[in-house]
């Protein structure tokens, strides 16, 4: 995922909780906003102190950027994105984890095509 897809500025991320909508699920919470002159999707990530240390947020921030890059062509471009992880998602692996991070984009209606089956992949790790 380029800088250039990622909301940095606070004023952004309290534009997205202001005017957006919110999805839930038990390890993610959603903040969509439509952004009609928009080119590309954007992506702001927030992963609280209460998570874990600065390796685990790290991790957990690395793990949600993987995951919508790999989802990147099913995400609708003209939206701004706020991604706020929650307690569960700590314990996840990877397969389960972009699961759910599927389950609720499907739930805020974020993905180009609801009906298609996205594959997930289970990596064997050696």
């Amino acid at each position: 995922m380029n800088k250039k897809n990622r909301i940095k500025k606070n004023a952004d991320f309290s534009r997205v909780f202001r005017e957006g909508s919110s999805t839930a699920n038990r390890q993610f919470v959603i903040y969509t906003l439509k952004k009609e002159d928009q080119k590309q999707f954007r992506i702001g990530l927030s992963v609280s102190k209460k998570l874990g240390n600065a390796v685990m947020r790290n991790h957990i921030k690395r793990y949600i950027r993987q995951a919508l890059n790999e989802l990147s062509n099913d995400l609708q471009i003209n939206l701004d994105y706020v991604v706020i992880a929650r307690k569960p998602c700590t314990e996840l692996p990877f397969n389960e984890f972009k699961k759910s991070l599927i389950h609720v984009l499907k739930r805020a209606e974020a993905l180009k095509n609801r009906d298609s089956k996205i594959k997930i992949e289970k990596k064997q790790i050696k």
